[in-house]
């Protein structure tokens, strides 16, 4: 039986390496509770491909 609730997988995406034009992109798994925040997430999270920390904003 699946669970029901309010809690979805939301993919997290690096704004800063998107935008630099670079190969590759950063992107975090994590959930969130659709009820509580319905606004699209932003997290401070390591990017490995530009060894440092930079924003990763909810993608779709």
């Amino acid at each position: 039986m699946a669970k029901k609730g309010n809690r979805v997988q939301v993919i997290l995406e690096c704004t800063e390496h998107k935008n630099s034009g670079l190969a590759g992109t950063s992107r975090y798994i994590t959930t969130k509770n659709k009820k509580n925040t319905p606004e699209r997430i932003e997290f401070k999270k390591y990017n490995p491909l530009m060894k440092r920390v930079t924003v990763h904003k909810e993608i779709k």
